[in-house]
């Protein structure tokens, strides 16, 4: 049987893979596993609960709201606001467990649910495993004043934008920016933090409805971005996807930037403030080969991990590094954050702009990004990948083909039934064709 958690927690089509009976489930397991743990020894445990704002989460957050009281579990329920903000709360207040129901940047049917430990930091395999053991069993639960008693604490998101704000080294006064926060847990905190730092804020994607979340805005869907930023005649546009644990941007003239570039302005940043650790940032195999020479080219050290924010930080904490992430957008700074956050890389992107003085498209110049093709098969058996002799002998002749003037990388999705294809090379047509034939094997052979 395949891991139901996956590199973000657990996720699928809610009322279908996701059920209410899942969710409480989940949540009890979670707290089973804990206790035993000893993490509630000698006090009373306390959860805070998070959601995004599809439909589906009132229902997801019922169940897992029950489940965690069922299990003995005081819970602060935070209502609707990003990722980043329970981590952080979840540390901030104390916290003995963090949940959080999202599906990021996926569809609105989709949903999901991950947790956070004491101190703000997604749970490690072993513990999602052992909760994975755990589900359905038959537990004898506490009873009368051993229930969790449940409280609503939606005003706590202030504390999330007044640490945001207390992070930044000079306000945003001057700059004019679009926000698209793609239908999601940021429509009302990402505006607000940006114009408290002093910015002109356009905001856009902001008006969720429960369905309309990722829908055609966010950071997996720019073209709506770009052209609000030309439209406005803004300085810079801020993409974040659901949940608001991803940052991509876009400069004045429309042009997107990843977050490989946005991890190399900052990197650059980062070391001229005397605040990145053996001038080291960790990223993922995924991140473009202009990324490592720029940071090669700037006299920094780049670590390498697979794909997923959760083996960014651990490689981070391992090494006593403060900054790393993904050309996807998640940027972890460890010393503002125990996870990706994308108002804080947006903030501090937008303070680097007004503290350089130089539009974003001549500080995005710090890198030269070669040409990447990805082509996400989607309905296939991405347990095979790794395993199948078809695609290891299409990979080795594209290898052959790129020598070592580009790479090829194939990933099964960690989130989806999804193999991602990716390929780059010195020229755009080739990394295509390469990539297209590569993609076309999965299809088949999988």
């Amino acid at each position: 049987m395949s891991r139901l958690f996956g590199t973000d927690g657990v996720r699928g089509v809610a009322n279908r893979d996701l059920t209410a009976r899942l969710a409480l489930d989940l949540s009890v397991a979670a707290a089973r596993v804990l206790g035993e743990a000893g993490a509630f020894e000698g006090h009373r445990p306390v959860a805070v609960v998070g959601r995004d704002p599809r439909a589906s989460g009132e229902f997801l957050e019922a169940a897992v709201v029950a489940g965690l009281a069922s299990a003995g579990v005081d819970v602060l329920r935070l209502g609707v606001l990003p990722t980043p903000a329970v981590a952080y709360l979840t540390q901030s207040l104390g916290a003995d467990l963090g949940v959080m129901l999202s599906a990021s940047h996926n569809p609105a049917p989709d949903n999901g649910i991950k947790f956070f430990g004491r101190g703000g930091h997604k749970l490690a395999d072993q513990i999602e495993d052992q909760i994975e053991a755990h589900l359905g069993e038959e537990w004898c639960g506490p009873t009368g004043p051993g229930v969790g008693r449940v409280r609503d604490a939606q005003g706590e998101v202030e504390s999330y934008i007044a640490h945001l704000l207390s992070t930044l080294p000079r306000s945003l006064d001057g700059l004019r920016v679009v926000v698209d926060c793609a239908h999601g847990a940021a429509s009302g905190v990402s505006p607000e933090a940006m114009r408290r730092a002093g910015a002109n804020v356009v905001a856009i994607g902001a008006s969720p409805d429960g369905l309309n979340i990722n829908d055609g805005y966010g950071s997996t869907h720019l073209d709506a971005l770009c052209r609000a930023v030309v439209e406005h005649g803004a300085d810079v546009g801020i993409a974040h996807d659901g949940d608001a644990d991803r940052c991509l941007a876009v400069t004045a003239t429309g042009e997107p930037i990843d977050g490989d570039q946005i991890m190399a302005i900052l990197a650059v940043e980062l070391r001229e403030a005397g605040r990145l650790p053996g001038d080291t940032v960790v990223a993922t195999v995924m991140s473009n080969l202009g990324f490592k020479i720029a940071m090669r080219d700037e006299g920094l050290n780049v670590v390498e991990t697979t794909v997923g924010d959760r083996y960014v930080l651990e490689a981070m904490k391992s090494g006593g590094y403060a900054f790393g992430g993904e050309q996807s957008g998640h940027v972890i700074m460890l010393d503002h954050a125990t996870t990706g956050d994308g108002l804080l890389t947006g903030l501090h992107l937008l303070a680097t702009v007004a503290g350089r003085g130089r539009p974003l498209d001549e500080l995005a110049k710090v890198m030269t990004r070669l040409p990447q093709v990805l082509i996400n098969v989607k309905n296939v058996d991405k347990s095979r990948a790794k395993t199948s002799p078809e695609l290891r002998a299409a990979v080795e002749t594209a290898e052959a083909e790129l020598g070592d003037t580009g790479r090829v990388l194939i990933r099964p999705s960690g989130t989806e039934p999804m193999v991602r294809v990716m390929v780059e090379a010195t020229r755009e047509d080739q990394a295509r064709t390469l990539a297209e034939r590569l993609a076309e094997v999965v299809r088949t052979a999988l």
